[in-house]
């Protein structure tokens, strides 16, 4: 098991996501302690006998030891546990089991109101503790709950659940004056049904069926235990050894999983929403296979058609759909309701459902009713006879602004050449045609219904925050079109319920407008009572030759074990670091705590085996012609069917030889062909070794007035005007050369050079697709599919690669996922991965021997 960093991180208040220091919680004590007044002592007593001498210091033995100082690192169960720093504890002369506050009586586990500053609504604690100081002073020590404002989503969660109150691990010592009132505050079983869960609540003032902890933001299931209430042996200076079975550890709160489904269950249905090509998907296949779960990746969605068939090309077995998200959700509902319609899931005895769409429209391809007489009626000569219906969607596919539910027809006597997109109102005479498609796809899966989707994964789009927008609504982000569809994909979430849900999206989405959207995506999922944690994965920190850093929101149902977030396993050089109020959601390895990484990766180890091209490269497909130099080489080069987490079907579908595929770059025009041609092929070179230009000693650059400005052959300037103007003449970024000892910041979507370090190190041209997917982490077998045009099947192609998910880091995730669903993870937020990559790739049955490829 890794080791975590002892963090405290961003806590709820503010507009921006806060460091420990501003936490509410944590500050509870001193608040309290300077904003209640004092109580005459008649207001307030410890009453009743004393707990025993010796089951106290049994119970408590750190309260007995005077003018003992610890590290909080050793404290059981410590309430703000940062290693390394010292911390008095507060020393007891006796403990007791009640106490008397205004007349009212309060027993250990009794919930209160503590007393916050004026203005400000009371804090909420569990009385866990109960002592008298050596200074004769009444003290209680209590176990803070957050509120859901308090919390790092605030008010950003689409719920009305003004009770809902979440349990902290913060505990410390307070006055006994402190208290307010006592209130009832019940534990709830999670339930993923919101209204039937209402009806569950017990009468109560609050309710809590979640924990919430700083580190990487985690709400967790609670256990439904009532009788584990506290009677004050997990105080924060506990013993461990302590057996009470009275008293109810956090720590250990969370509901296991049931392995019931696990064993009925032979394959688990992913599906990947804004897919792209698929690289997502493919990670979390291979890292789940690691770890003995078989996941296929049973739908995928994208509106990108070049995105879809690169991803249909790789994993034939998947039912890829080219459609907008928010149409998708609209099809879901209306499939839903068609299956009802032919009491496919009204009855028991309704067709089993298949695992193989593919087989099941194979089998029946034939078996066609070629006749719609059974219908009952004759079929009017000036009528089409419907011979199948062939798939369906939801939208406007005839471009007639008329948007519904639609059939794609094949007319009998007419190919395939000739089939057109019907409305569902067009086939009201071919029920038995319409009944014998949906019962066919219901039982080849074509669509997922309402819990047969096990994991939804996806990265939805926010362009509404990027930088090159110049039109950002900081104040409504969810208003702008761009940022929607973060909804959608939350939207489908809440209507599949699925039991896993991982969502991808770049840190500005904690950055802007005071983080929005990230709260808001963490407040969805809580609002739709599943546990979240939130984490920051750097893709050059699992084995990638660039640093990229992303966000990722795990989700997962209330009975299911919630995934880790796998630990790094290479050094990483950083580009661009990371912003310092985000650091404590960065998964990493404690500085402090040792541990054995290998060594980064740089842009020679993962391209330098990799032939020669020029500018002008058209091959699509070629031989290799030259032999690895690195290990990474080797196993980036593996043949499909070598390669791990691939389905049968998919590697029975490829050839033999080894082929290397989309290795030609994008084709830079004449100008900027003469302009790469004179950039010095050596580390750091750029722009600014062009004749005709001098840097000042601020670092910027400036014309040199010692000679002409240097023209092109076209008549064009050699060093263009965007280049000397470009971040005001400061950056080095216009024609970069990268240098093989480097790494890349961020593969981009765009490969041309004007503004951005994409030069080849040693050759005239700028990084080819195939290169770009290595940095990315794609296996070599990855085929990738653009229109065939001279620039466009580069621009295509180089989107694909740059929008894509770092299949190791994917990987990794998808070996925390199988792990979290076993029930092998626990109730840390690290975890250490048994494997690097790439040599994680080879599939263990493999008989892959090395090969010459130098033909």
């Amino acid at each position: 098991m890794g080791k975590a960093r002892k963090r405290e991180g961003p806590a709820p208040a503010g507009d921006s996501f806060p460091t420990q220091e501003e936490d509410p919680i944590t500050l509870l004590s001193s608040k309290a302690k300077k904003t209640k007044k004092a109580k005459l002592d008649s207001e307030l007593s410890l009453v009743g006998d004393p707990i025993p001498a010796a089951e106290a210091r049994k119970k408590w033995p750190l309260r007995y030891k005077s003018q003992n100082k610890l590290k909080k690192g050793g404290v059981p169960e410590s309430a703000n546990g940062e290693s390394g720093e010292e911390e008095d504890v507060l020393q007891a002369k006796s403990h007791y089991t009640q106490a008397m506050v205004d007349g009212v009586l309060y027993k250990l586990g009794d919930d209160a109101y503590v007393k916050a500053d004026d203005g400000n609504p009371d804090y909420i604690a569990r009385i866990v503790e109960l002592f008298e100081t050596t200074e004769g002073e009444p003290y209680f020590n209590a176990q803070w709950f957050y509120r859901i404002e308090d919390t790092v989503i605030k008010d950003y969660a689409q719920s009305a659940e003004s009770k809902r109150v979440f349990l902290s691990e913060i505990k410390d010592d307070n006055p006994l004056n402190c208290i307010v009132s006592k209130i009832k505050i019940a534990l709830v079983a999670p339930n993923m049904d919101l209204a039937a869960k209402e009806q569950k609540i017990p009468p109560c003032d609050l309710y809590y069926d979640m924990k919430f902890t700083l580190p990487f933001l985690t709400f967790q299931t609670m256990k439904t235990d009532n009788s584990a209430r506290d009677s004050g042996s997990s105080s924060t200076i506990s013993s461990e050894s302590d057996s009470n079975n009275s008293t109810i550890d956090v720590n250990d709160a969370v509901a296991k999983p049931s392995k019931a489904h696990r064993r009925e269950k032979s394959e688990l249905y992913l599906l990947d929403l804004y897919s792209g090509c698929g690289a997502m998907s493919t990670g979390l296949c291979m890292g789940a296979s690691l770890s003995g779960v078989k996941l296929v990746t049973r739908w995928a969605v994208d509106i990108n058609p070049n995105a879809c068939k690169s991803l249909k090309i790789n994993h034939p077995e998947t039912e890829v759909r080219n459609e907008a998200a928010e149409d998708f959700l609209f099809l879901l509902k209306e499939w839903e309701k068609l299956c009802r319609n032919f009491s496919l899931l009204a009855s028991e005895e309704h067709p089993k459902q298949s695992s193989n769409s593919s087989s099941d429209n194979e089998e029946d391809e034939e078996d066609q009713d070629n006749d719609c007489a059974n219908e009952g009626s004759e079929i009017p000569s000036e009528e089409f006879e419907v011979e199948k219906l062939l798939t369906i969607c939801y939208g406007d596919p005839n471009k007639t602004k008329k948007r519904g539910i639609y059939f794609k027809v094949r007319w009998k006597g007419y190919g395939p050449s000739e089939d057109t997109w019907e409305p569902i109102e067009g086939l009201s005479k071919c029920k038995e045609k319409l009944k014998e498609f949906v019962t066919k796809g219901y039982r080849s899966n074509i669509l997922p219904l309402p819990g047969n989707a096990d994991f939804i994964c996806g990265g939805p789009p926010c362009q509404g925050i990027s930088g090159f927008n110049r039109f950002r609504n900081t104040k409504a982000p969810l208003d702008d079109p761009k940022n929607h569809q973060l909804v959608v994909f939350m939207d489908i979430v809440d209507y599949l319920k699925p039991k896993y849900v991982l969502m991808e999206n770049v840190v500005d989405i904690l950055k802007f407008a005071g983080g929005f959207l990230g709260r808001y995506a963490l407040g969805r999922l809580i609002s739709m009572n599943y546990q979240a944690r939130l984490g920051m994965m750097a893709a050059g920190s699992y084995g990638l030759p660039q640093f990229r850093m992303r966000v990722f929101l795990w989700g997962s149902h209330p009975s299911e074990s919630l995934p880790q977030y796998p630990l790094p396993t290479h050094e990483v050089v950083a580009r661009g670091g990371i912003p310092n109020e985000f650091e404590e959601i960065a998964v990493a390895y404690d500085k402090n705590h040792p541990c054995k990484l290998e060594k980064a990766l740089c842009l020679g180890d993962a391209i330098s085996d990799l032939p020669s091209v020029t500018n002008d490269e058209s091959q699509d497909e070629r031989r290799y012609g030259t032999t690895c130099r690195t290990d990474f080489q080797r196993y980036i080069r593996l043949k499909r069917n070598d390669v791990v987490g691939y389905t049968t079907t998919a590697a029975q579908n490829v050839s033999s030889p080894r082929m290397l595929y989309d290795h030609r770059p994008l084709k830079l025009n004449t100008d900027d062909y003469e302009r790469v041609c004179r950039i010095p092929k050596k580390k750091g070179a750029n722009f600014r070794d062009l004749p005709g230009v001098s840097v000042g000693p601020d670092n910027k650059v400036e014309w040199d007035q010692s000679m002409e400005r240097v023209m092109l052959p076209s008549g064009k300037p050699l060093v263009p005007d965007y280049a000397m103007k470009f971040v005001r003449g400061t950056s080095t970024k216009p024609f970069g050369r990268l240098w093989w000892d480097e790494i890349v910041a961020t593969v981009v979507t765009r490969a041309e050079p004007h503004n951005q370090v994409v030069l080849h190190p040693v050759q005239d041209r700028v990084l080819t697709i195939r290169e770009n997917a290595r940095l990315q982490g794609f296996p070599d077998c990855y085929k990738l599919y653009g229109p065939i045009k001279e620039r466009s099947i580069s621009l295509y192609r180089y989107i694909q690669v740059g929008n894509a998910v770092a299949v190791p880091v994917a990987t990794a995730l998808g070996y925390s996922f199988g792990m979290a669903w076993q029930g092998f993870s626990d109730d840390e937020p690290l975890t250490a991965l048994p494997f690097k990559f790439p040599s994680c790739l080879e599939r263990s049955s493999s008989t892959h021997m090395e090969e010459d490829d130098s033909d």
